[in-house]
């Protein structure tokens, strides 16, 4: 029989201290296309994640702040990187979307 309590811990996720830096940059930033194109990087990282709460509660705040909804912030995104690579620095096995 499992312990209810132990399902219910969150778990440390191996991006956080990474990610939390990211999140960190895009609280004191502004929604510029790399900002967004992060923030929905994160979102799509950190949903139904159960654990790093400080970062759902911040990007959660960022959506806030720069008045985003789900939709809204996927459809920007899809379209900057629908025009060119967003993430001009890296290239393709770069980037880390799990």
């Amino acid at each position: 029989m499992s312990d209810p309590n132990k399902e219910k811990k969150d778990q440390q996720h191996p991006q956080w201290s990474k990610d939390r830096q990211i999140v960190n940059t895009l609280l004191a930033g502004e929604a510029t296309d790399f900002n967004l194109a992060e923030l929905a990087r994160l979102r799509m990282r950190y949903l139904g994640f159960p654990g790093a709460r400080d970062i759902q509660k911040d990007l959660d705040a960022l959506m806030q702040r720069w008045q985003l909804t789900e939709e809204t912030l996927h459809e920007r995104t899809r379209a900057l990187h629908a025009a060119g690579q967003v993430y001009k620095s890296r290239t393709a096995q770069q980037e880390d979307w799990s």
